[in-house]
């Protein structure tokens, strides 16, 4: 079982995945685009100090290697819940007085279901200041499974195991020298000569 799982915040797919006997981790970069739909959208002013406060978290972590000690994420942290305290009164939830034969839960606004996730996932959302290995977005590896899902959805399957085995090989290999700085190019030239690239050797 992995360390951690990054799930995408705005999905109901990803609430699936809390079942799963890891850490999880939400992705900052689409509750940058909720909220930044909730600030130019729906109006919501707390919403655009939330973004700002999660880039210098974003640029903090990053000037201090990746993680920050309990003491300095701690001071975000209060940061953190104070402007959410602030939204709750710009943002309250609906009357629950429910009109004569409503079922179900009232409905909410999309702010108020981004504040919501924000106040109870709090810890999943800001692991990445305190893990070094949990970054803050799942941007990479979306990235990584990208031409996985793009196969799948020209061709329909794979007709093999041993098909896809050597797909996701191929495409490992490619994704794990890109990152290194060695071209597509080079990887697949020193592949059919006989050779792997220098941080492989």
């Amino acid at each position: 079982m992995p360390k951690f799982m990054r799930s995408c915040a705005n999905s109901r797919a990803a609430l699936h995945y809390f079942n799963l006997n890891c850490l999880h981790a939400l992705c900052s970069a689409h509750h940058l685009r909720e909220l930044t739909y909730a600030h130019e959208q729906e109006g919501q002013g707390w919403a655009k100090e939330m973004i700002a406060l999660l880039l210098v978290m974003q640029e903090t972590v990053k000037t201090h290697g990746g993680s920050l000690s309990d003491a300095q994420a701690a001071l975000y942290v209060d940061q953190y819940r104070a402007l959410l305290k602030r939204a709750e009164i710009e943002c309250p939830p609906p009357d629950p007085k429910k009109i004569p034969g409503q079922r179900g839960r009232t409905k909410r606004s999309k702010s108020r279901n981004l504040l919501e996730r924000l106040i109870n996932y709090e810890t999943d959302i800001l692991r990445f200041m305190t893990d070094v290995e949990v970054p803050f977005t799942n941007n990479q590896g979306e990235n990584d499974i990208r031409m996985t899902k793009v196969h799948q959805k020209i061709s329909g399957c794979f007709r093999s195991q041993e098909g896809a085995d050597i797909f996701c090989r191929i495409r490992s290999y490619l994704s794990t020298c890109r990152k290194n700085n060695v071209s597509s190019t080079e990887a697949l030239s020193l592949l059919f000569e006989g050779r792997l690239p220098d941080f492989m050797a």
